[in-house]
């Protein structure tokens, strides 16, 4: 995915706040422009908000408000209230690059970089080449592959995120414990070299059902779809599977993406409360997220150098999302270093947000034994035993054994979230 973001205006999220940075004019042009960024192909565009022409939509609200027949629009977000996200922004414009593997003195790690279709096909030509050979030389075949079990998954605290030993496990086809197996991963060798032969694209779902019979259930080809993108030593989307669509994302943005403009910011009327108010890109997963909607936030945080701040249920499995996005998942650690996002910002809806925001009983929900389960686990974890805050609220949450989802918010207005909640968090800096 190579994108060119044009952000409209001052870029919150539902999912994830993203705050845009202030610009200096172009030489050249009335536009606002960030520094560019020639590798990834990034460019931003700005406009004064107090330039920006009244929309005819908004100059009929204030004649309608005026006229006491409608209430006038919400007043967007002041000076006073962005301090605390300029403060984000200092900050990161003093830290440092992240230190590479090398720097840090990490070693025998598998890590994946982004290819081209003409490399993934010439490198899987070179595989079953070998692979002829051996046949025919009367040695079977076999494949040799980085293994992804639990035990080879290792986290670097000085980048906050897992990455996967460099541990190789075999797939003999002339074994009755891997047969099946190899005989998958020959298959979706075979599917793969057409794909990107005719650069083209397919969801994962498409990829199953090329040989129902074979893969018998989506999680057998999703798993050898992974096991191939570490042999090969490339990106998931590199092999152009994708999952099918999920994410959603609205707000100050627009970017391309194969030569087609896209406007984020007129994505129709759900979410645009929050950009309205806020300068922000709004970008949510649905629940888990997909490598798609990983690898997008983590280009917008990257491309635009912009805070990003995490609204999340306040219960165990949003917290566990949350760690997806920051810290990666174990199945997708070979390609961590392009799909997390460590430095996010933990918003809300948090434990202590139920008693400080007064949320009623009836609003909240006991938690399951499932629930308590995944609370422990995730006190085990490093990237929560690395944050005392997180720790505490954690504690809290298995202590009280009540969780709360966002919507629980609504029950002060279905604006609450928008113009109560999200604005005195912001205002007050209050994240974690």
């Amino acid at each position: 995915l190579v994108f060119r973001f044009a952000a409209v205006d001052r870029p919150l999220c539902c999912t994830f706040v993203c705050f845009r940075p202030w610009f200096k004019p172009h030489p050249t042009s009335n536009k606002y422009t960030a520094a560019a960024a020639p590798k990834n192909k990034l460019t931003q565009n700005h406009r004064h908000r107090d330039r920006a022409p009244m929309s005819k939509r908004t100059a009929k609200q204030s004649a309608a408000a005026k006229r006491g027949k409608e209430k006038a629009p919400a007043v967007p977000a002041s000076d006073e209230d962005m301090l605390a996200i300029r403060g984000i922004r200092k900050e990161m414009d003093k830290s440092k690059a992240d230190p590479t593997l090398e720097e840090l003195g990490v070693k025998d790690i598998t890590e994946v970089a982004e290819m081209e279709d003409e490399e993934v096909r010439t490198t899987i030509e070179r595989v079953m080449v070998s692979i002829a050979l051996s046949i025919l030389q009367g040695d079977g075949f076999e494949y040799h592959i980085p293994s992804r079990d639990k035990a080879n998954q290792h986290y670097i605290a000085e980048l906050d995120r897992i990455v996967l030993r460099n541990v190789m496990k075999t797939r003999v086809f002339a074994s009755m414990a891997s047969v099946r197996k190899t005989a998958i991963m020959t298959r979706v060798l075979e599917l793969i070299h057409q794909v990107v032969g005719k650069g083209i694209h397919i969801t994962k779902r498409d990829l199953f059902y090329t040989d129902v019979k074979l893969f018998e259930n989506q999680k057998q080809s999703d798993g050898v779809l992974d096991d191939v993108a570490c042999m090969v030593g490339c990106t998931r989307t590199s092999l152009n599977v994708v999952a099918s669509d999920k994410g959603i994302v609205i707000g100050r943005v627009t970017f391309e993406e194969d030569g087609d403009f896209i406007d984020c910011t007129r994505m129709g009327v759900g979410g645009k409360a929050i950009p309205s108010l806020y300068p922000c890109v709004i970008i949510t997963g649905k629940g888990q997220p997909d490598v798609a909607t990983r690898l997008f936030l983590k280009k917008v945080r990257t491309a635009l150098k912009i805070p990003v701040l995490g609204l999340f249920d306040s219960d165990p499995h949003g917290l566990k999302i949350l760690s997806v996005y920051m810290s990666s998942s174990q199945n997708m650690s070979y390609d961590s270093s392009s799909l997390t996002t460590s430095d996010i910002k933990w918003l809300g809806v948090r434990p202590t947000d139920l008693q400080k925001y007064k949320i009623p009983a009836q609003c909240r929900l006991p938690m399951s034994d499932d629930d308590i389960l995944v609370g422990e686990r995730l006190l085990q974890e490093d990237f929560i035993l690395k944050n005392p805050a997180w720790v505490e609220e954690l504690k809290l949450m298995i202590r009280t054994k009540e969780k709360a989802e966002i919507q629980a918010l609504s029950n002060f207005g279905f604006q609450y979230l928008t113009q109560v909640y999200l604005p005195q968090k912001i205002k007050a800096g209050d994240w974690i």
